[in-house]
């Protein structure tokens, strides 16, 4: 086992994310005071919160045992009908990829939300007992970067699950 990962029959524990305060110390609170001032300056009177939710490109990726694939199309098209962001599945029989936009207040709470996901959605899905081997958030401004350049995953299209 890794260090600091927890055993399969561990309790399960709620992710939050927590700013570091002056409390913590040195640059670190310094860092953190001009992050926010400079974030007010962006966001201005006029701007959104800097709370607001944002867009997040999120790339889950699971694999485990072989599950016939007419079963694993199944689920992936289930699990696009109970969470509507999603855009696109790929899917063999050991293994998937899910990409679709998390409206989140920030990056940590994107990847909370991804991370439960396949989880979640196990049961009522009725998805293969597979593992999340992978998981990529990107916010809005990235995606379309990378998209722009010609890096990263291409756009989602066509929208839907379909076989690697």
């Amino acid at each position: 086992m890794r260090p600091g990962a927890a055993s399969r029959g561990s309790a399960e524990r709620a992710l939050t994310s927590v700013a570091a305060g002056a409390a913590y110390g040195g640059d670190a609170a310094e860092g953190h005071d001009r992050e926010a001032r400079e974030r007010q300056a962006r966001d201005g009177d006029g701007g959104e919160p800097a709370d607001a939710p944002r867009l997040w490109h999120v790339t889950l990726s699971v694999s485990g045992a072989k599950a016939p694939l007419q079963e694993v199309r199944r689920g992936l098209e289930q699990l696009a009908h109970d969470h509507p962001f999603l855009l696109t599945s790929r899917y063999a029989q050991d293994h998937a990829e899910i990409r679709y936009w998390e409206e989140a207040r920030d990056l940590h709470d994107a990847a909370a939300v991804a991370l439960r996901l396949w989880g979640e959605h196990r049961q009522s899905a009725q998805l293969p007992p597979w593992e999340i081997v992978g998981l990529e958030v990107i916010d809005r401004d990235t995606y379309h970067h990378r998209i722009a350049e010609g890096y990263g995953p291409l756009p989602a299209t066509p929208v839907g699950v379909h076989p690697f």
